[in-house]
């Protein structure tokens, strides 16, 4: 669904195609334990369509849908909004469009989903690019706390959206920088091999250097170095040891039981 929203972001959005969607997302026609309406608007037959929280008896109602009488009605309105206004930047107009889609709600399960496809559908016409660098999508799950109190606060408000617009525009922002950072980690990583392309490793020190290069989690003792590749200490202060003489490793400032590593800087080769 997301590779279809952004690699064919200039396709029209149709009710046709956000059907094909909701129908990839549940191909059996079940959501969990629960049969559903699929590939079609909500028929609301157990009663209205409500987001709630709290156990059986003591229930918050979050937020209450239109009917599914008005959803025909209702997204005719929206699509046609998506495809035919010009005026708004597509940058705010994703934020509109995610705002607008959610509170029509106009599927049983899966809008949360599927707001997020037509939030990158939009950012990728914005970018006129099918290269996906950052995703929205994924930011949105990550602050998903924070998402569902502004989503809340808007929708039981008047019509002002401003609040909503610059959280999600802060959120795009996490979006951008949180691509820049895993780039950046990529790019450095592809440079540290290639600067020891030559150099004779075993796969117990490819093991723990692919490690520290993607995040090590706190820092790197003989012990942690035996337990993970699950070789005596004697094996692993030797594959240390042997990391220091080829400058891919160095001590820490602090020695003896509590002794660590880190990884030098690269040196050309």
């Amino acid at each position: 669904m997301m590779l279809d929203a952004t690699q064919r972001y200039d396709t029209p959005l149709t009710k046709d195609r956000l059907f094909g969607w909701h129908a990839a997302l549940f191909p059996t026609g079940w959501s969990s334990l629960y049969k559903i309406t699929v590939g079609d608007w909500r028929k609301d037959t157990a009663g209205p369509m409500q987001v709630v929280s709290g156990h059986v008896g003591k229930e918050k109602v979050h937020y209450q849908a239109p009917g599914s009488d008005r959803l025909e009605y209702e997204m005719e309105r929206f699509l046609d909004w998506f495809e035919n206004e010009q005026e708004t930047d597509l940058v705010l107009k994703a934020a509109v469009a995610h705002l607008w889609f959610v509170t029509i709600h106009p599927f049983e399960d899966g809008n949360g989903r599927i707001a997020r496809a037509i939030t990158d559908m939009l950012l990728a016409r914005s970018d006129k690019s099918t290269k996906r660098f950052y995703s929205m999508s994924s930011q949105i799950r990550i602050e998903r706390k924070q998402y569902y109190e502004k989503l809340e606060l808007t929708q039981k408000g008047n019509s002002d959206i401003t609040e909503w617009v610059l959280w999600f525009l802060e959120c795009l922002i996490h979006a951008i920088e949180s691509a820049e950072e895993i780039l950046s980690t990529i790019l450095y990583k592809a440079e540290f091999w290639k600067a020891h392309s030559s150099t004779i490793l075993n796969e117990r020190q490819q093991k723990i250097i692919n490690r520290m290069l993607d995040g090590f989690d706190g820092k790197l003792t003989t012990s942690k170095w035996a337990k993970i590749n699950k070789c005596s200490q004697d094996t692993a202060l030797r594959d240390i040891q042997d990391l220091i003489n080829k400058d891919i490793l160095q001590k820490e400032a602090s020695g003896g039981r509590s002794t660590s590593y880190t990884l030098k800087s690269i040196v050309a080769k």
